[in-house]
């Protein structure tokens, strides 16, 4: 753990540390992008994160769509609660991540706040399996970012899954899955826009940063 500043870029390593899930997690500051978390030299929550989420959010809440309840799988350091809370600020958020060390992060350095969303420290393909047998809530909006580093593992992009998580959402809701989209990512994310095709009703593409969003809705 240490604080290494790099003068040319402005940048300053705030804290490192390792992690069983992700490997080494380095929590930044930059003049340019703020505070944000990095894993194999990818921002993980902070900094652009903001702008690759804000986008999608922006256009579901220009919809008028009236969102209560939301499910973040792939809660990280909590980029997105904010952008929830800024868009629908009553709506109730629930934010599931497996890495604790993730979770603790984003409240020592992003302002992740457990007053704001009630945090599982759990696998999202656990959660969504076991989700239906202990609740009767829906919700009106589902986000899915559940990369590993640059990794978006095989059982997330499975029909099994995707189709998971259509029984938990509320009628008329919508489930946003983010995606890498550069290089290689490009082909493997577009293939599985097209699963989603298949699956939801409705598919709308939002191209923020390096990133794509597929837009899902069953009506």
């Amino acid at each position: 753990m240490g604080k290494l500043i790099d003068f040319l870029s402005g940048t300053k390593v705030l804290e490192k540390v390792k992690s069983p899930i992700n490997g080494e997690i380095e929590v930044i500051r930059s003049l340019a992008f703020g505070t944000y978390i990095q894993v194999a030299n990818l921002t993980q929550s902070g900094g652009i994160l903001f702008d690759v989420w804000k986008k999608p959010l922006k256009k579901v809440a220009g919809s008028k769509k009236q969102v209560a309840s939301v499910l973040i799988l792939g809660l990280g350091g909590g980029t997105v609660v904010k952008l929830v809370k800024k868009f629908w600020p009553e709506a109730k958020i629930t934010g599931v991540d497996l890495d604790p060390i993730m979770i603790e992060l984003g409240k020592k350095y992003l302002g992740l706040d457990e007053k704001v969303v009630e945090i599982s420290i759990s696998d999202a393909f656990n959660f969504l399996a076991t989700y239906d047998s202990q609740h009767t809530t829906k919700f009106d909006l589902i986000l899915i970012d559940l990369y590993v580093g640059d990794d978006f593992p095989k059982k997330f992009e499975s029909e099994n899954y995707i189709q998971r998580t259509r029984t938990i959402l509320a009628s008329g809701g919508i489930v946003i899955f983010n995606r890498l989209y550069y290089g290689e990512k490009r082909a493997q994310s577009m293939k599985f826009g097209e699963r989603l095709e298949k699956i939801f009703k409705k598919v709308e593409i939002v191209f923020p940063e390096a990133n794509v969003m597929f837009i899902c809705k069953d009506e």
